[in-house]
C-alpha cells in the first residue's frame, strides 16, 4: 500500500493557519471526515486526543504525524495540511510544525498505520521534500511529490518495479538478492544500501527484494544470464537454483547494509565461486560454497523462525484482546481467565488455535529449508508429535517437549530425509515418479515417528525442567535474566541474540509466563529511542544525516522496530553497541524487578493496554532508554564542525 493510495485530494489542506495544536487538530480530522472514510468524528478525535495524551506526535523539523487506530475508521486513510507560518504542536524540539499529517487506521486493520507512519517518516527526514510539500501550489502538485518520492524511496512496490540502469552494452553487471527472517527492515535497508553503493561506483545493480509482502523486483532469467555475478545477501534462505553456474556469494543481510560496496567490487573482482545447485532447498553442495556449517544451521533456522511469527504474533495478540476484554469485564483472575466472556472466549480459542500452530509450523520449515518439499512433511508431523508428547507408551503423552523438541525434529527430520533422497537415487528410474508421493512421505513418516516417540521422554524432560527453573527464580535471578534479555535484544538488532532472546520471550508466552515477554520487548524498543533521545539533545555526537534521520527512530522504538538503530550502530559499532545494551539491560531488569507482564508478543506501544504494571513498564522504558542516550554521550566523541576543518 503507498502512501498516495491512502490520501486524496479532499483531504488536503494548503496553506492553512492554526492558532494552536486543538485547532490543527479539529482541521485535520474534518478533512479525514471530508475523505470520507470516518463513520463518528467526535470517536474518531478522542482516538486522537488519547494518543496525544501519551506524548506529542511532533518530532520535530517542523513534523507532526497524529495518528489513531480507531473503530470508527472504515478503512485506512491520510490527511495533510502545510502551515507555512507553523504552529505550537508541542514538538520535541520546541519548534512549530509545518507538515501535519494525520493516519486514520481501522481497529481490525492489522498494523497498515505503523507501516505508513514508517514510510512517512522516513521520506519526510529529506529536507528538500519537505520543501517541495511547503511550496507546492495545488493538491495536484502535492500528491505529485509524494509519489515521485515514495517511488524513489520504495522501489519495491509491485506497480512498475524499477529496474536498475543497463549497460552500454544493454545488459545490468551485478545482481542481488536481499532477505530476512521477517522481512521487514534489513531486507529493504540492504536493497537500498547496495543501489546506493552501486550508483556511487558507477556499477549497474538490481536488487530483489524477498520481504514479508513476497518477492519483489524479481531478477529475470535474460538478467540472470547476461550478469557478471550475483550477491545474496539473506539470513533465509531463497530460490537459489536459477543461479546454476554463475558467480554467486552469499553472505549475511547485514553486510549487505554494511559493507556494499565491498560486496558490489567482489562479484566485479570475479574472485567469486561458481555456484551449481544440488538440489535440496537451493543450498549448494559445492566445495565452492562459501558459507561454514554453522551460517547453513543458522539459516536453517531463520527460515523456520521467519515463518512461525506470522502464528505467533496474530495468535498471541489475540489471546492478549481475549484477557483485556475478560479485564475490563471485571472476570476473576483464575485459570478460565480470558474465557468468561463470550468475546473473550472467541478472541482466545481463535488465538489459540493460531498459537498451537507455532511449533509445528517452526518444525516444519526448518526441514523444508534442509530437504525441501520432503523435509516438510517430517518436520510438520516431527513438530506436531513434540507439542502431544507422543512416546511409544502414550501416542498423547504427558510431557510435551515443546520447543526443543520441534527443533530437534525440523533439523533431525531434514537430515534423515537427505540421506533418504540419496538412498533413492540408487532406484530404477521407472520409479522416480511416485518417490515424492509415495515413498518420501512414507519412509520419512515411519522415521519421524520413531525418532520424536523415542527422543520426547528425554527432551520433555527437559523442557519441564526449564520451566520449572523459571517458576523457581527468585526476584533477584529473574532481574538478572530480564538484563540479559533485553541485552540480547540489542546486541546485533535483529540477528541471532535478537531472535534468540525473542523466539525465547515467545515460548515463555505459550507456557504462561508473561514477565519474560515483557522484558524482551523493551529491550527491543530502547536502543531506537536511545539514538533519537541523543540526535536531539547530543547533536554534536552526530553527522548531519545521522542527526535529520534520528526522529525517525521515535516512532521505530515504540513501535518496536529494533532494527532502526542498525544504521547507527553499523557507523560505529563499538560505541553505540555497547550503550544501547546497557540501556536495554537497565530496561529488561526494571521491567522484571517491577514485575510487569506482557500477553502479546509484539506491537510495542500499541499494546501496552495489555502490559501488567504499565505505568512502570513505561518508566522502565524511559530510564532504559535515558541510560542508552547517557552512555551515547559518553561514550562517542563530538564531532568536528564543518567550519572548523
Amino acid at each position: 500500500m503507498r502512501i498516495v493510495d491512502l490520501l486524496s485530494k479532499d483531504s488536503i489542506l494548503l496553506n492553512a493557519s492554526p492558532k494552536n495544536k486543538a485547532e490543527a487538530i479539529d482541521l485535520l480530522v474534518d478533512l479525514q471526515v471530508k475523505g470520507g472514510k470516518i463513520t463518528d468524528r467526535e470517536a474518531y478525535k478522542q482516538g486522537i486526543l488519547a494518543r496525544e495524551e501519551n506524548g506529542s506526535t511532533a518530532v520535530g523539523e517542523g513534523i507532526a504525524i497524529p495518528h489513531a487506530k480507531n473503530a470508527a475508521v472504515k478503512a485506512p486513510s491520510l490527511a495533510a495540511m502545510t502551515v507555512p507560518e507553523g504552529v505550537d504542536y508541542e514538538a520535541l524540539d520546541d519548534e512549530p510544525s509545518n507538515l501535519l499529517f494525520m493516519i486514520a487506521a481501522p481497529s481490525d486493520g492489522g498494523d497498515v498505520h505503523l507501516e505508513v507512519l514508517s514510510r512517512l517518516m522516513v521520506i519526510l527526514m529529506d529536507e528538500d521534500f519537505r520543501a517541495k510539500l511547503l511550496a507546492a501550489e495545488s493538491k495536484e502538485a502535492f500528491l505529485q511529490v509524494i509519489d515521485e518520492m515514495e517511488r524513489e524511496k520504495y522501489p519495491d512496490e509491485p506497480q512498475e518495479a524499477p529496474k536498475a540502469a543497463p549497460e552500454a552494452d544493454g545488459r545490468i553487471k551485478v545482481l542481488a538478492v536481499t532477505a530476512c527472517p521477517t522481512g521487514i527492515a534489513h531486507t529493504y535497508m540492504a536493497a537500498e544500501a547496495l543501489e546506493k553503493a552501486g550508483k556511487k561506483l558507477g556499477i549497474s545493480i538490481k536488487v530483489e527484494t524477498n520481504g514479508s509482502g513476497g518477492a519483489k523486483n524479481i531478477l529475470t532469467k535474460e538478467e540472470i544470464e547476461q550478469c557478471d555475478g550475483i550477491i545474496v545477501a539473506a539470513d533465509k534462505n531463497v530460490e537459489m537454483a536459477r543461479f546454476d553456474g554463475k558467480k554467486v556469494w552469499k553472505t549475511k543481510v547485514s553486510d549487505g547494509i554494511k559493507i556494499p560496496e565491498e560486496l558490489i567490487q567482489k562479484i566485479e573482482s570475479g574472485d567469486v565461486p561458481v555456484y551449481h545447485h544440488a538440489g535440496g532447498a537451493g543450498e549448494s553442495q559445492d566445495s565452492g560454497d562459501n558459507e561454514s556449517f554453522g551460517r547453513k544451521m543458522y539459516k536453517h533456522l531463520m527460515n523456520g523462525v521467519s515463518n512461525m511469527l506470522p502464528f505467533t504474533i496474530a495468535g498471541g495478540i489475540f489471546i492478549a484482546i481475549a484477557f483485556l476484554i475478560d479485564t475490563i469485564a471485571g472476570a476473576p483472575q483464575d485459570s478460565n481467565f480470558g474465557t468468561y466472556t463470550a468475546a473473550a472466549a472467541f478472541f482466545k480459542t481463535i488465538g489459540g488455535y493460531a498459537f498451537n500452530f507455532m511449533v509445528p509450523i517452526l518444525a516444519a520449515y526448518i526441514g523444508k529449508s534442509i530437504a525441501d518439499r520432503p523435509g516438510f512433511l517430517v518436520g510438520l508431523v516431527g513438530g506436531y508429535l513434540a507439542t502431544t508428547g507422543s512416546t511409544f507408551a502414550a501416542i498423547s503423552g504427558d510431557v510435551p517437549s515443546g520447543f526443543l523438541g520441534a527443533l530437534l525434529a525440523g533439523f533431525a527430520g531434514g537430515f534423515l530425509m537427505l540421506g533418504v533422497e540419496k538412498l533413492c537415487d540408487h532406484m530404477p528410474k521407472a520409479l522416480n515418479g511416485i518417490k515424492p508421493v509415495l515413498i518420501y512421505p512414507l519412509v520419512g513418516l515411519g522415521m519421524i515417528a520413531i525418532l520424536m516417540c523415542a527422543v520426547n521422554p528425554f527432551m520433555g524432560m527437559i523442557n519441564t525442567g526449564l520451566s520449572n527453573l523459571l517458576n523457581s527464580m527468585g526476584s533477584s535471578s529473574k532481574i538478572l535474566l530480564g538484563c540479559v534479555l533485553g541485552g540480547m535484544m540489542s546486541i546485533d538488532m535483529g540477528g541471532p541474540f535478537n531472535k534468540a532472546a525473542y523466539v525465547f520471550g515467545t515460548m515463555a508466552i505459550a507456557s504462561g509466563s508473561y514477565d519474560i515477554m515483557a522484558a524482551v520487548m523493551i529491550g527491543g524498543m530502547v536502543p531506537p529511542i536511545a539514538i533519537a533521545l541523543s540526535t536531539t539533545f547530543f547533536k554534536n555526537r552526530w553527522t548531519e544525516d545521522e542527526r535529520k534521520n534520528g526522529p525517525v527512530n521515535y516512532i521505530m522504538g515504540l513501535s518496536f522496530v529494533t532494527e532502526g538503530a542498525i544504521p547507527y550502530a553499523a557507523a560505529d559499532p563499538l560505541r553505540v553497541i555497547p550503550a544501547c545494551v546497557i540501556g536495554a539491560a537497565t530496561a529488561g531488569g526494571l521491567s522484571m524487578a517491577f514485575d510487569c507482564t506482557l500477553m502479546a508478543p509484539h506491537g510495542g506501544i500499541f499494546v501496552f493496554a495489555v502490559v501488567g504494571n504499565w505505568p512502570f513498564y513505561l518508566l522502565s522504558l524511559a530510564i532504559g532508554s535515558l541510560v542508552g542516550m547517557l552512555m551515547l554521550a559518553v561514550l562517542k566523541k563530538k564531532k568536528v564542525p564543518a567550519t572548523a576543518e
